[in-house]
């Protein structure tokens, strides 16, 4: 196989709402290249990219596929990507190594929620892009409202510069304003004829393309001159200052497609070799101690692994971008993180499923390898003399959370495995071992995400296993000060216990004084492994106490604190003063006081107005505005505090305090009430109490749960 240098290489992510025709394209552009003689559809289940099994029982993407077509002496990795963004984890990764995002919109349905989605992460990458205008044969598609709805959303940096002249089920024309050609289709699409735009179309066709070479002089100085010299730019000056504004984010070209009829997809391939910029001309790449890396042919080499493939019963198969030098069969490259030298048996360019043996990859370019024994996605894999990492993807938060059980016994280990396997895949999964709510807990992105990896257990390991709804990890805390003391004495013969302590109990916040009335001889503040504090001083005054048993109460208040009184939380957010006591001396010892510790604690706490606290979460939902009503009168019936709304494009933000315990079918109910138009995220805010009905009630379930164990 040809090898392409770095200024050769054009990586493209393909991204849109799901239904957008991301997979359609794909097929095109292998098509248009000759690399595939028949194109498939999506409906049969015969695309190169959706090769997953479950992806074709589904009918779309759920992965991230890589695929790659030779295109006029240039190589195109293309990256189609999922459209819902239950799976946005595997659109991030993408974005992490494209150079040039191809952003499809659906000309019946315009700009969606999903593709606003998107458009955050492509803002934080800073990816040059493109706009599609997609379905352009659909007979309700409406261009002027597409770009439209583009301009407000992504603002007036979109610009036009393709039209379609007949949109609709007879479409089979487009108006290129930069060539300033009309491309005719057959009826079947395929290749155009290249004619002269219509005498009807000149007038719309001249305004668009000066408007077009205004907006690129406008963002290069040079060009502004040469504007302003000539009062016009030509073809190539034109390409020149699109190539520099998208780099810098400046502007957004536009074309049109119909990926169905295989209509505009040469022309688009055509931009991106002669426009998109090459792996060599994006800005260097960030490393975490603050330096840059350029994509260099010339340096040593350095990949990045940006996916994991886990083929079951065959191991891992790698996913990387040569960021600098080469990499042949056979290279060895210590791993950053781990320390690990692996050595890279095999390479491949991927087509979808299919893969290709190659002997190096070069700077720029993107690949695969197997068995890397200590490598994992975000890893950095560098030359042994070097030390350098670049920037890890940042994968969002999860916003759902379910437990997963083995419905068969003896299979827990392998469910265990399995688990770590998808975890390996996805790192927007999270899997979590609670030794607080004994239960395995999936942390995923939502219901269709949880589908998924149902599936996938079910289809590739073999397991049964059922989700259940998970416990809320609760917390206690108290309301006023109390002061209690407890002695421990027990006699046995020889040597017994005793211990006697008087300790005040009370509630603990930043910043409060020190306890009046007693005199302070030590402190110690101890920020809870689960959040909150124990702040415990010593105000023990003539030595009724040794200073030796002091740590000894502290941690039979601490193991106390592990099982609280109410139901059996943890305990946070307490302070305890130890004022006075008594000691024996024989008889007292280091276990007598941590038992007088928790039991004095225990008493305390159930006289100081015990309250039950439970997580709370900022929401934010994205809504189209005709069903915002709906989205805000259902968060008041799920206890959810509304703390404003905003606008973000043309759709609204809704932001509010929700507590977890409400979000557990929130996803179901939300698509239900928006009919699946609106998305959301959640990030964890603080714990506030809970309604006194619903703390007698996790009582008394509590204590009947108990009575019968």
């Amino acid at each position: 196989m040809e090898n392409y240098d770095v200024n050769q290489v054009k990586n493209i992510v393909l991204l849109g709402h799901a239904g957008s025709g991301k997979t359609t394209l794909a097929e095109c552009m292998l098509f248009e290249a000759g690399l595939i003689s028949r194109r498939g559809t999506v409906e049969e289940g015969n695309t190169a990219s959706d090769y997953n099994a479950i992806e074709q029982e589904k009918g779309c993407s759920v992965f991230a596929t890589l695929l790659h077509s030779n295109w006029r002496g240039y190589k195109i990795n293309i990256l189609d990507t999922p459209g819902n963004d239950d799976f946005v984890g595997e659109v991030i990764a993408s974005l992490k190594v494209a150079d040039t995002g191809v952003m499809l919109l659906n000309a019946p349905f315009g700009v969606e929620v999903g593709t606003d989605i998107i458009w955050e992460y492509t803002e934080q990458f800073k990816t040059p892009m493109i706009f599609a205008v997609n379905q352009l044969d659909h007979e309700k598609a409406d261009f002027e409202k597409t770009v439209e709805q583009a301009k407000n959303s992504f603002g007036r940096k979109v610009l036009v510069v393709q039209y379609p002249l007949n949109a609709g089920s007879g479409f089979d024309s487009i108006i290129d304003v930069l060539k300033m050609t009309m491309y005719k289709f057959p009826a079947e699409g395929g290749k155009p004829q290249k004619l002269p735009i219509p005498d009807s179309e000149k007038a719309k066709a001249d305004q668009l393309h000066n408007e077009l070479i205004e907006s690129i002089a406008e963002n290069d100085e040079g060009l502004m001159e040469l504007y302003f010299e000539k009062g016009s730019l030509d073809e190539d000056e034109m390409r020149k200052g699109l190539k520099i504004a998208m780099i810098n984010h400046e502007l957004f070209p536009l074309f049109c497609l119909s990926g169905k009829k295989n209509m505009g997809s040469g022309r688009l391939m055509g931009f991106i070799d002669n426009v998109a910029p090459s792996a060599a001309e994006m800005p260097p790449q960030k490393l975490t101690d603050g330096n840059t890396l350029p994509i260099s042919q010339k340096g040593n080499p350095c990949v990045f692994i940006f996916k994991t493939i886990s083929e079951h019963h065959l191991g891992d198969m790698s996913l990387f971008k040569v960021y600098s030098g080469e990499v042949h069969a056979g290279s060895e490259l210590m791993n950053e993180e781990t320390g690990a030298v692996e050595k890279f048996t095999q390479l491949f360019t991927l087509e979808g499923k299919k893969r290709e043996p190659v002997e190096k990859l070069l700077a720029g370019d993107i690949g695969a390898t197997i068995k890397l024994k200590s490598t994992h996605t975000n890893n950095t894999l560098h030359s042994k003399n070097e030390k350098l990492e670049i920037e890890p993807i940042k994968f969002p938060n999860p916003r759902m959370r379910m437990a997963i059980v083995s419905t068969k016994r003896g299979e827990e280990e392998k469910l265990a495995q399995a688990l770590h396997q998808l975890q390996e895949e996805d790192p927007s999964l999270k899997i979590e071992v609670s030794q607080e709510l004994k239960q395995t807990i999936l942390h995923c992105q939502g219901e269709l995400h949880l589908g998924i990896i149902s599936l996938k257990l079910q289809q590739e390991y073999k397991l049964s296993v059922e989700f259940v709804p998970p416990k809320v990890p609760y917390r206690e805390t108290i309301q006023k000060m109390v002061q209690t003391s407890y002695r421990h004495k027990k006699q046995s013969g020889g040597a017994g216990q005793f211990a006697e302590i008087h300790i005040q109990v009370e509630p603990y916040y930043e910043g409060m004084p020190d306890p009046k009335g007693m005199t302070v001889r030590g402190r110690d503040e101890v920020k809870l492994p689960w959040g909150g504090k124990l702040v415990f001083y010593n105000c023990i005054v003539g030595g009724v106490i040794d200073q030796r048993f002091l740590p000894s109460i502290m941690k039979g208040i601490m193991d106390k604190m592990e099982n609280g009184p109410l139901t059996g939380s943890y305990v946070r957010d307490v302070r305890v003063s130890v004022f006075d006591g008594k000691m024996h001396p024989v008889d007292s010892n280091d276990m007598a006081f941590k038992i007088a510790g928790m039991m004095a604690f225990k008493d305390a706490f159930s006289q100081a107005s015990p309250k039950i606290l439970e997580p709370v979460y900022e929401l934010e939902v994205l809504a189209p505005e005709d069903v915002v009503g709906e989205v805000m009168g259902d968060l008041p019936t799920r206890r959810a505090i509304i703390e404003g709304i905003d606008t973000e494009g043309h759709y609204q933000k809704v932001k509010a305090q929700i507590p977890l315990a409400e979000l557990q079918n929130y996803s179901t109910g939300l698509r239900a009430i928006t009919q699946g138009r609106a998305k959301y995220s959640i990030e964890f805010h603080d714990y506030a109490p809970v309604p006194m009905e619903m703390q007698e009630k996790l009582i008394k379930a509590y204590q009947a749960e108990h009575q019968e164990s």
